[in-house]
């Protein structure tokens, strides 16, 4: 596992973290075991362990139970990801084959769910009610997230307030859960607890607009899927938005989102091929960048220490990163 470089101070704590997710996996039928082991030790960046780990250290917290809630958080995550892969019918996540392009879908539906119980009883090990009440919550905001976006699939026009609110679900809410809990169990006054929320909150928006700009811009081996992929699976992101400000005619977007076989296909390329080349690009990341620096702001009320100046950065790479 190779983690960014500026989070070195807690590179312990994370190796820590994910020793403490694949102690939790119980999983009896090894061979399925096996391939949940192998995703939780390919995981992506970590970050979401790295903001409750991160958030938890302007205040004197217990260690174990910091452990035990970025390893929940991590857990949550990584579950949401099993049942988006096989919502999406993904054949592959971070170059590995995900489960659903391995195992029956029952399977990876259970598979999913183990890992939620697991992360529910690391939360529960906290001893922290409000804590539990996070992890729940947001496990419900995720949810109704997902929910919406299936039955807001390839459908124009639609609202960009739709948009928001479900990359809040999606990416948003998780960050800011970790970031919240974080200040939680280290005792964190109230208002604190709620700046570190909103940083979190800020800076998962900044993420999900990247990460939609980069199914545009992002070469296609270094992300792992084709570029285009949202639009594939009927969802309209914020380039999209952008563009069809200015491209008043949506008869190609419909065609991307709703024609058949080889019209589709080459609907969908020409399309990503405009808003690559569009405005709409340096328009959704000037958007990001707008939450990266509510993010910054919000944790102006902490003291200028090794683990701020981590978090600033981390929103820093939030904007300039390429994968």
């Amino acid at each position: 596992m190779a983690y960014l470089p500026f989070l070195a101070p807690i590179k312990r704590e994370l190796e820590e973290v994910e020793k403490v997710m694949l102690e939790k996996i119980s999983l009896t039928y090894q061979p399925l075991a096996e391939n949940v082991t192998q995703l939780i030790r390919g995981g992506g960046k970590r970050l979401r362990p790295a903001l409750a780990i991160l958030a938890s250290k302007f205040h004197p917290a217990d260690r174990g139970k910091v452990i035990l809630l970025a390893a929940s958080i991590e857990m949550l995550h990584t579950a949401t990801l099993i049942h988006d892969d096989l919502i999406d019918n993904a054949s592959s996540r971070r170059g590995l084959p995900t489960l659903n392009s391995m195992w029956p879908s029952a399977a990876v539906v259970l598979a999913g769910d183990h890992i939620l119980a697991g992360a529910a009883s690391l939360a529960a090990r906290t001893g922290s009610p409000r804590v539990v009440r996070i992890i729940a919550e947001t496990l419900q905001i995720i949810c109704d997230g997902e929910i919406r976006q299936i039955f807001g699939a390839y459908g124009w026009p639609q609202d960009i307030k739709d948009y928001y609110y479900r990359i809040y679900a999606k990416t948003a809410s998780l960050f800011a859960a970790a970031t919240e809990a974080g200040g939680v169990l280290s005792k964190a006054p109230e208002g604190e607890i709620q700046a570190l929320r909103k940083y979190g909150e800020y800076l998962g928006t900044a993420f999900q607009i990247v990460d939609d700009v980069l199914d545009f811009t992002g070469k296609e081996e270094e992300m792992g899927k084709p570029t285009g992929s949202d639009l594939r699976q009927g969802i309209v992101t914020l380039p999209v938005f952008y563009f069809m400000e200015d491209y008043n005619d949506s008869k190609l977007l419909l065609k991307a989102l709703n024609a058949r076989g080889e019209e589709r296909g080459e609907a969908i390329a020409t399309l990503v091929e405009l808003i690559r080349n569009s405005q709409a690009i340096k328009l959704s990341l000037d958007k990001a960048r707008e939450f990266v620096i509510r993010a910054k702001e919000a944790l102006s009320i902490f003291p200028d220490n090794q683990y701020r100046r981590i978090m600033l950065e981390l929103a820093d790479f939030v904007i300039e990163r390429k994968i």
